[in-house]
Order: structure tokens, then sequence, then C-alpha cells
């Protein structure tokens, strides 16, 4: 399908207004029981690094916004500098902690996979998926859904310490 036919979908406006070609997709939310955990996760695991941190302690949360980026000399040292930074990045993932839910052992967050089903996954982009994905094997990370499950194997699905799905994809075909 041609982009000129994506872009003539039913319900795709022809040309989107002007004022929203500076509009940045910056960031997803999640929310986690476990912060230290998931910053684990997300820092070992897949490399993200945390980029900004705001404790709110009137409202008992903490907010850490994460970023998937080699260089990280590109990344502000000062504190507002980097706040301001990071709001305009593309592809953000801000992890939402209430504080107080790591101590409920029966706490858990609705990963959006089960009835009522909403929210769906994250996606990382690898450069190869099959090395990706026997690292994350080695590391004991938790599959949803092997590259050799089903009829889609050119793809994965891992899980973080919540139990959000995480794709594992990469752009180019898979070898052979």
């Amino acid at each position: 399908m041609s982009l000129s036919d994506l872009t003539s979908l039913p319900g795709v406006t022809a040309t989107p207004d002007a004022v929203t070609h500076g509009f940045v997709f910056n960031h997803t939310m999640i929310r986690v029981r476990d912060l230290e955990r998931s910053l684990d996760f997300y820092t070992r695991v897949l490399g993200f690094t945390p980029v900004y941190r705001h404790v709110f302690d009137e409202a008992a949360f903490t907010i850490v916004y994460l970023v998937l980026l080699g260089d990280r000399t590109q990344i502000p040292d000062d504190d507002e500098a980097r706040r301001e930074w990071v709001l305009r990045q593309p592809g953000v993932l801000e992890l939402t902690h209430n504080h107080g839910t790591e101590n409920d052992p029966d706490f858990a967050y609705h990963n959006g996979n089960s009835e009522p089903r909403g929210f769906g996954h994250l996606c990382v982009s690898v450069p190869d998926v099959q090395e990706a994905c026997a690292r994350f094997e080695a590391l004991g990370v938790t599959f949803q859904k092997r590259l050799s499950d089903g009829r889609m194997r050119h793809i994965a699905f891992i899980r973080d310490p919540d139990e959000y799905w995480i794709e594992i994809l990469q752009p180019t075909p898979l070898a052979g």
C-alpha cells in the first residue's frame, strides 16, 4: 500500500493543520509497581538511559523518563536543561511509580492483554532480533512469544516486571 493510499484512508485528514508540524510524539507512560525492578529491567535488559526523575511527594508518586540512545554525550548534564531536552525527544518511556505499591505483594497493574483488553504493548526495534532474543534468553527474561512460536516468526514478545508486553523486531528482513 502506498503512502498516498494510507493518507487516503477513511478518517484520515487530507492535510494536517500547519500548526501541528512542530508536534512530536514524545512519550508513553506506564505505571510500575516496583521502580527499582523496572529500572533494572529497562536499563540492563533493553539499554535505556534514565534522563530525568521527578518525585511528587505530596501526591506520593515518582516519574522517570528513559530514552534509548547510543550516544549519551547528547544528553545535557544540567537537570533543567535535561528535562527540557527529554521533552523534545521522540519515543521516550515514562515510568510512573505510585509510592507503596512495591510493598503490597498482591498489587498488580493490568497490562491490557487480558480482559478487558486495552493497552497492547511497547516495541523496541533491534539490529538483529535473533541475537537480541538469544541474549534475553541468557538473561532469564520472560518471553510471551518466542521467534519460533506461531506464524509471525520475525517478531518476539518479552515481558517486563509488571507483565507489560514488549515487541522485539528488526527493521530489515530476517536472514535465511
